[in-house]
């Protein structure tokens, strides 16, 4: 008798998980010699486990990570020289939490997009907002954001991410219009927020790059006096057995 006005009950406050599980454990019939007390708690843990798992999932599709990369996948036996010791702890997050950034570098293939989408999974297993974006298609969008009236609200909501990866930076000449974007991106972020690069180009060419040396001393200062460094060399993964991960 109490079953259905229970379920309905907890359906009526939003308790998804507490319904799904309160059906399974009414189903089982090893449910049953269970107190009160164990039920509240599989109860409590099912909608826990539930709420966590739908806010990952909105964190993920806001992110918009291009590979699906977990941290459980890492290959650490790649000869590219990633420094496990840097990356495991990159991977506990403190650095986001601490408003740190981070510079991934290294010659095509090596895995550095993949390897800043898992840290930005991580960060969305942690509760972080992450948004993911190729940096000459950010400053595509906000070339077009600032022609219709839109590039303040665009920038306020790039602020606002905890975390921001941009990938392949220096891929493409630096105008005067992106300067002045990196500049006031990294200026809102700095000290505020984390930030993520990477970038095929060493990072004692980045300077050159930018091509105006305020604006390169001002960028540069904002984003790498901060960073954690990860290196990386070797061959491309994309020509070794389809069975290694990056």
């Amino acid at each position: 008798m109490l079953t259905h006005p229970t379920l309905r009950l907890l359906t009526q406050l939003g308790l998804t998980g507490m319904a799904d599980a309160f059906t399974s454990l009414a189903d089982n019939e090893e449910a049953q010699g269970l107190a009160h007390a164990e039920w509240l708690a599989l109860l409590l843990d099912h909608e826990a486990t539930w709420r966590n798992n739908r806010r990952l999932a909105l964190h993920l599709r806001k992110a918009k990570l291009r590979h699906h990369a977990v941290p459980e996948d890492v290959d650490y036996r790649a000869p590219r020289g990633l420094d496990r010791r840097l990356f495991d702890m990159l991977l506990k997050g403190d650095w986001i939490k601490n408003h740190e950034n981070c510079a991934i570098v290294g010659p095509t293939g090596v895995g550095k997009s993949w390897l800043g989408c898992a840290l930005g999974h991580k960060a969305c297993r942690d509760n972080h907002s992450v948004l993911y974006t190729r940096l000459p298609r950010l400053f595509e969008e906000l070339d077009l954001a600032r022609s219709d009236g839109r590039l303040t609200s665009r920038m306020k909501s790039i602020a606002a991410v905890e975390l921001l990866i941009l990938d392949d930076w220096g891929l493409q000449a630096i105008d005067a219009n992106a300067r002045h974007y990196l500049l006031e991106i990294l200026e809102d972020r700095y000290g505020r927020r984390s930030t993520l690069v990477t970038s095929q180009l060493p990072i004692a060419k980045w300077h050159e790059l930018i091509n105006d040396p305020t604006y390169a001393d001002a960028i540069l200062d904002r984003l790498l006096h901060n960073a954690h460094r990860l290196e990386l060399n070797g061959d491309s993964m994309r020509r070794t057995p389809v069975l290694a991960r990056p």
